[in-house]
């Protein structure tokens, strides 16, 4: 059971690995090409909204705001996603482990009151 759980959490980190990649590209791209910032500066501009953080380096044209905009949407749904990609085999373990104490109490219950 344990080593499932680890396997399921594994591949689940690996898929929020690539779409964290993916989602940073997206970003760096966009503050590149539409802001005008270098590569290394549109990529901290990208993490850094992408973890909720401010950007570091201001925009000046409206295209670059617009795009900083929706990619500032986009991230605030996309990290909580990623969280919860990544953290539901432990739930799904933990609430399947819960109901099965819970079952085992019950029916241990229902036989003394019998």
């Amino acid at each position: 059971m344990r080593r499932r759980l680890i396997r399921r959490l594994a591949r689940n980190a690996g898929i929020v690995g690539m779409l964290l990649l993916a989602a940073v590209a997206l970003g760096s791209a966009g503050y590149h090409w539409l802001g005008a910032l270098p590569w290394l500066d549109a990529a901290l501009n990208a993490v850094m909204i992408l973890t909720g953080m401010c950007p570091v380096i201001p925009l000046s044209t409206p295209v670059a705001k617009m795009f900083a905009i929706g990619y500032a949407l986009f991230s605030g749904v996309f990290f909580l996603t990623m969280v919860a990609v990544l953290l539901a085999p432990a739930v799904h373990h933990f609430l399947h482990r819960f109901h099965l104490d819970l079952s085992e109490e019950e029916a241990g219950n229902d036989d003394r009151h019998v």
